[in-house]
């Protein structure tokens, strides 16, 4: 099959497969002697498992050790594999503490600020971020500085 069929099989654009081909993930079984790519169907499911692996959110590094295993299943135990994917469980954990002190960061900023017409030279947000200074939980109804 050529791109274009593979493009429609699998709901990606041409962009995408030539990426994963730049990045050595996936590549044509043959090229005509036009120069057009030639995808077989073992190529299509590279490329299925492919997608379903960065669905899930592993990166390309981690696809390519995951396509390695999957080139090669006999010299591999199902262990390495489910190590493979605590690993990136562990690492998502981890960046969703990181969000989580982020969105309580933002929020103690955003606690801060009174949201008025008030210039910006006055704003506790801009204060805070500038001075590294903790934020103050300060809502001024008046049009003192907030």
């Amino acid at each position: 099959m050529k791109i274009g069929e593979l493009v429609k099989r699998h709901g990606v654009s041409v962009d995408t497969i030539r990426f994963y081909e730049k990045q050595q993930l996936l590549s044509p079984s043959a090229r005509t002697e036009a120069g057009y790519r030639l995808y077989n169907e073992a190529d299509s499911k590279r490329l299925g498992f492919i997608l379903r692996a960065k669905s899930v959110g592993f990166s390309l590094q981690q696809i390519r050790e995951l396509l390695q295993i999957e080139d090669n299943k006999a010299e591999w135990q199902c262990a390495d594999v489910k190590d493979k994917v605590q690993q990136k469980m562990q690492d998502i954990e981890q960046q969703m503490a990181e969000l989580q002190r982020f969105y309580q960061a933002l929020q103690q900023l955003d606690d801060a600020c009174c949201g008025g017409p008030l210039s910006a030279t006055e704003c506790s947000i801009l204060a805070a971020l500038e001075q590294g200074k903790p934020v103050q939980h300060e809502h001024h109804k008046d049009h003192t500085p907030c």
